[in-house]
């Protein structure tokens, strides 16, 4: 695997992650509650200041693995559709999993599609196309990246685990049985992973990811119409 972020670009990539998970999300619920915002425009806004962030710092990385991804097109698209369909499938077992256990759908999931049928753009916009980029490039680039140089093993792991909490600490704060719901995003997790190792590029897991989040919010909108 040749992908991966100078020592720079992931210094950069991880000193933005608690501002993203933690500094910009409570000013987004903060303009929530003074009215200034809606809570799909709050998503929206963090996404977006996310992405321009991102694409600030690691340009040279985008550039770099972009170029990668269109030297190997035929098997990219292979990989991102193999890839895709696994993601399909481990979200079906593991619904089959928490439905035969008496658990109900996680928090975050509820409040996106909550929102998404009242807010459809912003939260197609953020979800869609802009966490996407944000989340791969912090948890697949720099963290699976850059621990993947010492010990492949451990970068499966701590990225999976890392991003699988990204998702549910919020809910967690309020409602701690909301950690089981960490099982949800760790196949998916180390799919993506998997997706970066064989695309060798960013890119690639990227495309994954949109179409992840995306399809699911246009089955969505065409029930809402």
């Amino acid at each position: 695997m040749e992908s991966r972020m100078t020592r720079r670009e992931t210094l950069l990539a991880l000193l933005y992650l608690p501002l993203h998970a933690l500094g910009l999300p409570l000013l987004g619920s903060f303009l929530v509650l003074r009215g200034v915002l809606t809570p799909g425009q709050a998503n929206l806004l963090v996404y977006a200041v996310g992405a321009a962030v991102i694409v600030a710092v690691l340009f040279g990385f985008l550039r770099r693995d972009f170029d990668t991804l269109c030297d190997n097109v035929l098997l990219s698209i292979v990989v991102i559709l193999q890839d895709y369909a696994l993601l399909i499938c481990s979200s079906i077992a593991v619904s089959m999993l928490f439905e035969a256990l008496g658990l109900t759908q996680n928090d975050n999931n509820e409040a996106v599609y909550e929102m998404a049928t009242s807010e459809f753009g912003p939260i197609a916009a953020a979800a869609a196309i802009l966490a996407p980029i944000v989340e791969e490039c912090i948890f697949r680039g720099a963290i699976f990246g850059g621990l993947r140089r010492k010990n492949r093993v451990m970068a499966y792991i701590v990225s999976a685990l890392l991003f699988s909490l990204y998702h549910v600490w919020q809910s967690a704060l309020y409602d701690p049985t909301q950690l089981w719901y960490l099982v949800q995003y760790i196949p998916a997790s180390l799919i993506l992973a998997r997706c970066y190792e064989r695309c060798d590029s960013i890119w690639g897991v990227i495309f994954v990811h949109m179409l992840n989040n995306g399809l699911p919010l246009l089955a969505v909108a065409f029930l809402n119409v």
